[in-house]
């Protein structure tokens, strides 16, 4: 019994108090984007100004889309700024990551590849975030949460335009009242294999959703322009920039006012986001549901059937 008391003792007054609470291990998958860098200073370094502590990025796997040059050129290059500067394990299957780690942030650039890439993640149950896009098509999206039900293990993917201070103000603003529509505006690029809005219309489309809540019903693309209507018959505006000044935007009309916001640029660019990630791998809990993440996804390949069509109506029960 002295033994025992000792020992709970040690536990915890040796640091000083009480225990403190188990770090994870996370592993990356995938080293052709800046996000890799990015997240893991803001998880790894306590003298980051946006540090979040509770976990460390401890191995990955490169990864990397030889057709698609902004990974191509990089993978390399970041590959070796988180073996050198943060002194990361690279290891050569995602098999082999996930017996090393408790949790997976999925980073590779391309969308097509996410759904083979967390087969194993889901098969070895660690939590996974996945970045934007979640995928590059609506039926891989939906394969995915199939297999997150059917592994019993939560994902969890979006952008970080979505967790702005900004974006959150807007949507928690007494004085606006119930969100009756908005409009919302970012820049665009296409990326091979990819849906015209993934990158990065993906980046306004969130915020979009975040504020008019899952739920779209129909659609029309003019141009780069989509109009779509919600199932309790709100109106919703998304505009692509592709040229010129290619800010973020969004207005809200609401029941008591209009209200408008733009990207906070004092803000942390991703520090909101990793925030919800660590709260995500500790929890298991989303903050954005499987539903809404299928529907962001639905949205994006309806937009690029609409314009197929001609600017036509696609009705998110036609993508069944």
């Amino acid at each position: 019994m002295r033994i025992l008391i000792v020992l709970v003792a040690a536990a915890l007054c040796g640091s000083g108090g009480p225990a403190q609470e188990p770090v994870l291990r996370v592993g990356i998958v995938g080293l052709d984007t800046s996000h890799v860098v990015a997240f893991t200073d803001i998880l790894n370094n306590p003298k980051h100004r946006d540090h979040v502590p509770g976990t460390k990025v401890v191995a990955a796997f490169k990864g990397g889309s030889p057709d698609i040059k902004a990974s191509a050129d990089r993978v390399e290059k970041f590959t070796q700024t988180m073996k050198e500067k943060y002194g990361l394990e690279i290891v050569d299957t995602i098999e082999a990551l996930v017996a090393k780690v408790d949790a997976v942030l999925l980073e590779s650039l391309d969308g097509r590849v996410h759904l083979e890439q967390v087969r194993p993640i889901f098969a070895a149950k660690k939590r996974v975030f996945i970045d934007k896009p979640l995928t590059a098509s609506l039926k891989d999206a939906r394969e995915i949460a199939r297999l997150s039900r059917e592994s019993g293990t939560p994902f969890f993917s979006a952008s970080s335009l979505r967790f702005k201070g900004s974006v959150k103000k807007l949507k928690e603003d007494p004085e606006i009242g119930k969100i009756l529509g908005c409009e919302v505006h970012s820049g665009i690029s296409t990326i091979t294999g990819h849906p015209d809005f993934a990158f990065y219309g993906i980046h306004g489309i969130e915020p979009l959703f975040a504020l008019m809540g899952p739920g779209w019903e129909s659609l029309q693309r003019c141009e780069d322009v989509v109009v779509a209507r919600w199932k309790d018959g709100r109106v919703a505006t998304y505009r692509g920039i592709r040229r010129g000044a290619q800010p973020f935007g969004a207005t809200v009309f609401g029941e008591k006012a209009v209200k408008s916001a733009v990207r906070d640029e004092g803000e942390s660019t991703y520090a909101a986001l990793v925030r919800e990630i660590v709260k995500f791998f500790q929890t298991g809990v989303s903050p954005v549901s499987p539903e809404e993440m299928v529907d962001v996804i639905a949205f994006i390949e309806a937009a690029d059937v609409s314009k197929q069509k001609g600017g036509g109506t696609v009705r998110s029960e036609d993508l069944r």
